[in-house]
């Protein structure tokens, strides 16, 4: 059921930089974190700063893939690319960096409870290497789970955005709604504006984000409306009835 006749039946969100506030991510000190999951051996070459250049190397190939492939991977795909071998009970420190950058910014319970309100369905898509269950639990901790409708996370599919198989998987989420009938919301001109706008979605820029060159695409988009704080989007959207 769209809102009062507006045609919009599902918003979507990015989540990293649009529901979390960005952050200046030290990546040094986040290759030293997930380098404490490297299954250690008593040889000489195991040196936990070489392991943690080599996943940082590692990273970037894995995103640039994402970037110029729309190529999705997982955590343990990271590792295979630096090669070596981890253990997934040894991730806690790297979980433990990444805490602070997780919180969900205030205005988005107030912004899903309107939607919901409004008959407008409300869905994620992340572009992320991490598990379900990591976002799925920030979202609980948050206390905003119960007001998404359908999530999808690239870590579980082939395809990060822009791939437009990324968008449609979103849109087939919230309940297989028609894209042109769909909103997406994120941070980024290329990956969330411009991706989504290749298969009929508008698309709401949040500019939060300082975004590195080398995570730029090829393309960007001219965003169907800007929201400088999440708590604006009701007003873009009443907008468009």
């Amino acid at each position: 059921m769209s809102s009062r006749g507006s045609g919009i039946e599902a918003v979507v969100f990015d989540w990293g930089g649009t529901l979390t506030r960005w952050h200046d991510v030290d990546f040094h000190a986040e290759s030293l974190a997930l380098a404490q999951a490297v299954v250690r051996t008593p040889t000489r070459d195991d040196d936990h700063h070489a392991n943690a250049a080599r996943l940082h190397r590692a990273g970037s190939a894995i995103w640039a893939r994402s970037r110029d492939e729309q190529r999705s991977a997982t955590i343990a795909d990271l590792f295979d690319e630096a090669g070596l071998d981890h253990d997934a009970a040894l991730l806690e420190a790297y979980y433990e960096f990444w805490l602070p950058h997780t919180e969900t910014d205030p205005d988005v319970r107030p912004l899903f409870e309107w939607l919901r309100g409004e008959g407008i369905r409300v869905g994620v898509l992340s572009n992320t290497i991490w598990p379900r269950e990591w976002h799925v639990g920030f979202f609980e901790r948050d206390g905003v789970a119960d007001l998404i409708d359908g999530d999808v996370y690239t870590s579980e599919i082939p395809w990060t955005k822009p791939s437009p198989r990324a968008f449609e998987a979103a849109c087939e989420a919230v309940g297989g709604v028609d894209p042109a009938r769909c909103v997406y919301v994120g941070d980024r001109l290329y990956d969330d504006v411009w991706g989504a706008q290749q298969v009929g979605m508008r698309a709401i820029h949040v500019p939060h984000s300082t975004i590195p060159d080398d995570q730029r695409g090829h393309s960007e988009g001219s965003p169907d409306g800007i929201a400088h704080r999440l708590a604006e989007i009701p007003a873009i959207v009443s907008s468009w009835w």
